[in-house]
């Protein structure tokens, strides 16, 4: 998982590579040390931030008020964290672990 996920407490932490304005909202995978999150919104009055959590939290299956921005509002880079979940969970749920 190269660094994509760690724990924190209850929950994990999931380093974010942000991509605004794409065609669709898609998680596109790993690419480095983070996960590659292409969502359609702008990166303007955080309509791409609350675009990705909403991504996030459907494709890990959980509700939107588990998941939360950390750090990286205002920056391609962010870190996201999810309450009640364990970085195995996280790993199947985005396809980095069998």
């Amino acid at each position: 998982m190269d660094g994509i996920l760690s724990e924190d407490g209850d929950g994990v932490l999931i380093r974010v590579k942000a991509v605004p304005g794409a065609s669709r909202d898609q998680i596109a995978g790993p690419l480095g040390d983070r996960l590659k999150v292409r969502v359609a919104a702008p990166p303007e009055e955080g309509k791409a931030n609350k675009a990705i959590g909403a991504l996030l939290a459907k494709t890990l299956e959980v509700s939107k008020d588990r998941v939360q921005l950390v750090k990286g509002q205002t920056s391609a880079e962010k870190l996201w964290r999810v309450d009640h979940m364990t970085i195995d969970e996280a790993a199947r749920s985005f396809g980095l672990k069998e």
